[in-house]
């Protein structure tokens, strides 16, 4: 009996796999070290978490990534929408306009965006904090769900709309019952992509931001100056809560299947 070979795709997988996640547990496993080693676990403790917790700079830090990041992927969703529609319905070459200039915050690299944004707020005189902030995380992340939202747009019939209101929908009907539901698997990409461009950006929150305004990106840039094992612990929580936000997306629709599975064989019984 001949023995299997064990293909070489197979390894290549297996290294590839070990290079993305090792780093990852590595930093779970040393955010509970209970000394500020980053090398030699001396021992099972939840002093980084603590520290963590009971820290301000840290929490507010914390709590303003997620502020910023709820508010520029729901503004940003919204904006980007909005924008593909009514594209949809204008003439070719703006089309095309609007597109290429949608696609240069996406090929632009991110220093150069930051500098263009920095240069922009000096201009209008607008001072840098909380808003600054917030305006240049919707400003990069629209493009985004523009991209994600047009290829979707593309493979709906471009009579749906006129149907719905051929059959007594009014203009806001036939966008939010007709046109929207079909677009919602790009809107929800678009939107996930959004929130995580701007939960992960650092380059341009660094030179918009001021005033004390800092995210975890800036924060963690400061702790890497120095030996901190604080890092790990907002390392491991951030694993945890998008770890968890993916279960819940790949779990909704399981569940919604499922539901209306059992629906259906309750009606045909």
């Amino acid at each position: 009996m001949k023995k299997k070979k064990f293909p070489l795709t197979r390894v290549i997988l297996a290294a590839v796999i070990a290079f993305f996640y090792i780093p990852i547990v590595y930093t779970v496993v040393f955010s509970f070290n209970s000394s500020r080693s980053l090398t030699h676990f001396s021992g099972f403790s939840l002093r980084w978490y603590e520290k963590m917790f009971s820290s301000s700079t840290t929490m507010n830090a914390i709590w303003m990534t997620f502020v910023v990041a709820i508010l520029a992927t729901i503004l940003s969703t919204i904006i980007g929408t909005i924008t593909v529609i009514g594209l949809s319905k204008c003439s070719r070459p703006l089309r095309s306009a609007v597109g290429m200039i949608n696609d240069l915050p996406i090929m632009n690299p991110d220093i150069v965006t930051a500098i263009g944004l920095l240069m922009f707020f000096a201009t209008m005189e607008i001072s840098k904090g909380f808003v600054t902030l917030l305006l240049a995380h919707v400003a990069f992340c629209t493009p985004y769900v523009m991209l994600s939202i047009t290829p979707r747009l593309r493979t709906l019939d471009p009579n749906l709309a006129d149907a719905a209101l051929d059959l007594g929908a009014n203009p806001w009907q036939a966008l939010w019952h007709a046109i929207i539901p079909q677009l919602m698997p790009g809107i929800v990409s678009g939107a996930l992509i959004a929130f995580t461009m701007s939960f992960d950006d650092f380059v341009i929150s660094y030179f918009v931001t001021g005033n004390g305004v800092q995210n975890i990106s800036i924060l963690v840039y400061t702790m890497s100056k120095r030996i901190n094992p604080s890092i790990n612990a907002i390392s491991t929580l951030v694993i945890v809560i998008i770890t968890a936000v993916l279960i819940l997306f790949n779990l909704i629709p399981i569940i919604r299947d499922r539901a209306m599975a059992r629906r259906k064989k309750e009606e045909t019984a």
